[in-house]
């Protein structure tokens, strides 16, 4: 699979609007390995299909090496990177470059929603997958005969899959440790300011884990697990109130105190927020898109979403898959004329 003790060449395929943070967090542990071992152990380029630049989500433009230059490359590590609307970047060149490294040897793995350009290519059918949570739902979706979850990464044979974010960092000191073992990857994660890794099988999301802290009670946090599983068939408050082990009066108190929106308007808005990902990247029916997140009248849900999002789902599902700095209208813009909890 990945070679040891020579070097190792790193190819990036980058598409428009890719997410720069997390590909370059993915390139530095290699970097840094080349630095502290005082050699060059790895090498690497960035290609695109299209052009000698490509601009990321953030706007910034990467010089890149166009696609056609590079076919006869055989390089051991080929990464696909990409953000915002990858079906928009399936092309034939691109998934036939990609299906070309697997079967002569690669190590092919896509970052962030890549997992979608893997999939097309056909690398991921029957096995396990992951993409940021965002588009989980949605890759679902799409494709039935993959198994996606929600881990930071995956790593089976010759073929990885990441969520992105600085999950690509701890992805690639993960390759990085298979490749130059433990001293050197220690060496380059302390360098780089991983305090600890988090390795095969993490879970993106962590009810125990907040980033500035659990400062929500246990029973807050308990009610709002309750209410992210029961996103389709929903859950009556006073019966997940039941369940939570706490009264209504009490939880009302508690999510106003912490959450600063009352339970109902939460349970409401969680569903909003995975109602967007069904609509902005799959083609499920907009009825069916309402169904699926706990609202029986599309009237009620196309208001609802309009007043969440600031434009109704029929526009959102074009509008939403510009990349957001594109986009002439701020997310949770409230809508002219509609109160809170109408």
């Amino acid at each position: 699979m990945l070679k040891k003790n020579e070097l190792t060449e790193i190819l990036v395929l980058v598409t428009p609007h890719f997410n720069l943070a997390a590909t370059m967090a993915f390139l530095d542990p290699f970097r840094a390995a080349n630095y502290l071992a005082g050699k060059q152990l790895f090498q690497w380029c960035v290609a695109c299909e299209t052009g000698t630049y490509c601009q990321a989500s953030n706007g910034v433009e990467v010089a890149v090496r166009p696609l056609d230059s590079i076919r006869q490359s055989r390089p051991d590590i080929v990464v696909a990177s990409s953000s915002w609307t990858p079906e928009a970047f399936t092309s034939e060149p691109l998934l036939s470059a990609i299906r070309k490294y697997a079967r002569t040897g690669s190590y092919v793995a896509g970052i962030d929603t890549a997992a979608f350009i893997l999939a097309e290519a056909g690398l991921l059918r029957g096995r396990r997958a992951t993409v940021h949570y965002e588009h989980i739902d949605a890759f679902g979706e799409k494709y039935p005969e993959t198994e996606v979850c929600e881990d930071l990464f995956l790593h089976e044979g010759n073929i990885g899959t990441c969520c992105g974010g600085t999950a690509t960092g701890e992805f690639a000191l993960f390759l990085l440790h298979g490749i130059v073992g433990d001293a050197l990857t220690n060496d380059c994660a302390k360098y780089l300011f991983y305090p600890n890794l988090r390795g095969l099988g993490a879970h993106q999301t962590d009810s125990q884990l907040e980033p500035l802290g659990n400062t929500a009670p246990p029973k807050v946090r308990k009610a709002i697990v309750i209410m992210e599983q029961h996103l389709e068939t929903l859950i009556a408050i006073p019966e997940l109130c039941k369940l939570a082990g706490v009264s209504q009066r009490q939880l009302n108190r508690l999510f106003q105190e912490y959450v600063k929106t009352s339970p109902q308007l939460y349970y409401r808005d969680i569903r909003l927020d995975r109602s967007r990902g069904l609509v902005t990247q799959t083609e499920l029916p907009i009825s069916e898109v309402a169904q699926a997140c706990g609202f029986p009248s599309q009237v009620h849900f196309a208001r609802a979403y309009k007043q969440r999002f600031g434009l109704p789902p029929s526009q959102d599902r074009i509008e939403g898959r510009v990349p957001f700095e594109f986009r002439a209208w701020p997310m949770y813009r409230p809508a002219v004329g509609v109160r809170d909890g109408e």
